[in-house]
């Protein structure tokens, strides 16, 4: 059967069954995606450095060096050649597609962060595996939902479950995943996508347990209830722990952005600055201590301190290195997510605070699980402020609720602490600083509403600028972009636009284009100002400056603002 006879026979089922329907497809599909994401990783570190670690200490010291110099290199290459996208976590990135394109991913997302992530992480990096599993998984799903004939534009709900299911894959807790992705990505735990994001969540996990098995992340022996000395410490440590994420979201991103303004460095090899910080931390700490927990996930070193197999001091040695080494390869641009290595964080300080404790009083075993766990939702709860999912998933990993109560005391205090020392969560800080910002705004009940709605709601952050009004930079402009006009920025200075067919004529002439006039505008000015400036435009678009006289931010074309609309028109119809 051709695929427009059984794109037919899918429009000739009622709407709610071709939901439920697609709903499988993308959980199933998505799901597989991302448990082969983690067995291609966990192959790869054991075939690497797991195997270099049985090996005489000059093997593993010269070898690991060249593992993770080498997987480096070609994940620089990767991304440098195919896709720059798929860099970093990958959560941020989707949800961008999902609110500015529609749910509309490229294919080639997902074909380079899978390899690029298995890899980086497989080769020892010291990043997370879920954040990729939710890119991979929700590009994999707006695919298919092209392929049943799903126009552009209507492929918020394939994403949605696709990322659903690739995070309840990766961690085996679709209620998590659920909540993360209304909670995340939607902005909206009441949204009308709730049905097929909890199904293909749901089908995200029961392909783990086919293919992997059941049991969860962390297994915790000899659970016992804590006791008073474990709720009077668990605001403490949920501070640390919060404190530790909080500062580990500023030194990513700020080591992030003087790599983007730093360009001596070829692109392609700056992720090797951050596996050799990695590898000379992880090195040391394993010829010292025989541990591998600052190479990859780490989660075979917090399962052992969640077992009571590492004493405070040694956590504290793999919590330091962790840390250091985990804002270094993300900051130098490598492949790979957050929330591992925020959950070894958190998890380290619990155990930490409860071995300093016991030095002086009796903690039992259930105070230190207790505190382990706590901090292992605050700190990922003060990274992404989600906590409900930082709740659940802690729950759904270690399937023990005792520990429910005291993971809520932790949210609460996560929470209070994250959002008063930052503006925004990790995801909405680097989307910030690539020059993107997403409005969630309320559907507007009639027109008046929608044109009070501020500028910056719809405009385009990174629009192309031509900076040089040479010849040669010119044609290199032409022939890459197919755009008509280009806004003219010369020593930080707007100065007019340049259109295509003046700029052939200069060429022609031998001589310097003339300009057309650039139509401005504020970000803060309201969107019905901005529909009288685009009928005025002579040049089709509207600069946007961050002040009067000032910088260009951005730009919004008649394309901008009425893909905003239909955006608008949409969630106000109960899709989004």
């Amino acid at each position: 059967m051709n695929l427009s006879k059984l794109n037919h026979l899918l429009e000739r089922l009622p709407a709610r069954g071709r939901t439920v329907l697609f709903s499988c497809v993308y959980g199933l599909s998505a799901g597989a995606a991302a448990v082969s994401f983690q067995l291609g990783i966990n192959w790869l570190y054991r075939l690497g450095l797991v195997q270099l670690a049985h090996q005489s200490k000059m093997v593993f010291l010269f070898g690991s060096l060249a593992v993770l110099v080498g997987s480096s290199l070609l994940v620089g290459w990767l991304l440098n050649s195919f896709c720059k996208e798929a860099a970093g976590s990958g959560i941020p990135q989707l949800k961008l597609a999902f609110w500015k394109d529609f749910g509309f991913v490229p294919w080639r997302i997902a074909w380079v962060k899978f390899l690029a992530g298995i890899i980086s992480i497989g080769g020892g990096s010291s990043l997370g595996r879920e954040g990729p599993s939710v890119q991979i998984s929700g590009t994999l799903a707006s695919n298919l939902a092209g392929l049943t004939g799903e126009a552009k534009q209507n492929r918020r709900a394939a994403s949605a479950a696709g990322a659903a299911a690739g995070l309840a894959a990766a961690f085996n807790a679709p209620l998590a995943a659920t909540t993360f992705v209304l909670e995340e990505i939607i902005g909206d735990l009441n949204s009308r996508l709730l049905g097929s994001v909890l199904l293909a969540s749901v089908l995200g996990a029961l392909v783990v347990h086919g293919i992997i098995g059941k049991q969860p992340s962390f297994t915790l022996t000899g659970v016992e209830s804590p006791t008073w000395i474990g709720y009077l410490l668990t605001p403490i440590v949920a501070a640390i722990s919060s404190l530790a994420g909080v500062h580990f979201q500023r030194l990513s991103l700020g080591l992030r952005l003087r790599v983007k303004q730093n360009t001596k460095i070829p692109v392609w090899l700056i992720p090797v600055l951050g596996a050799l910080i990695t590898w000379v931390l992880g090195v040391t700490v394993y010829l010292r201590t025989g541990h591998l927990g600052v190479f990859g996930l780490g989660y075979n070193d917090l399962s052992s301190a969640l077992a009571g197999d590492i004493g405070w001091q040694l956590a504290g040695v793999l919590l330091i290195t962790k840390f250091a080494a985990t804002f270094s390869c993300y900051g130098f641009g490598g492949c790979g997510g957050i929330f591992s290595p925020t959950l070894f964080f958190g998890g380290m300080i619990g155990v930490i605070i409860a071995g300093l404790l016991n030095l002086e009083f009796d903690v039992t075993r259930g105070d230190m699980l207790t505190l382990a766990v706590v901090g292992m939702s605050a700190c990922l709860g003060a990274v992404v402020w989600a906590p409900v999912t930082g709740i659940l998933i802690v729950f759904e990993m270690t399937q023990e609720f005792s520990y429910v109560p005291a993971l809520m005391l932790g949210a609460l205090v996560s929470q209070t602490i994250a959002r008063r020392m930052n503006r925004h969560n990790f995801y909405d800080a680097l989307l910030e600083q690539d020059g993107h910002r997403i409005e969630h705004v309320r559907p507007p009940r009639d027109l008046q509403s929608w044109e009070q709605f501020p500028v910056s709601a719809i405009a385009n952050f990174k629009p192309l600028i031509v900076t040089n009004l040479g010849e040669a930079e010119l044609r290199k402009t032409l022939a890459s972009h197919p755009y008509m006009q280009f806004p003219v920025v010369l020593e930080d200075k707007l100065l007019g636009v340049l259109t295509r067919t003046e700029a052939e004529k200069a060429f022609k002439a031998n001589r310097r284009p003339a300009l057309e006039p650039a139509t401005t505008c504020l970000r803060e000015e309201t969107i019905g100002k901005l529909q009288n400036l685009l009928i005025e435009s002579n040049t089709q678009f509207v600069v946007v400056l961050d002040r009067p006289e000032g910088q260009v931010v951005g730009l919004v074309t008649l394309h901008d603002l009425l893909r905003a609309q239909t955006m608008m028109a949409q969630r106000s119809k109960g899709d989004v």
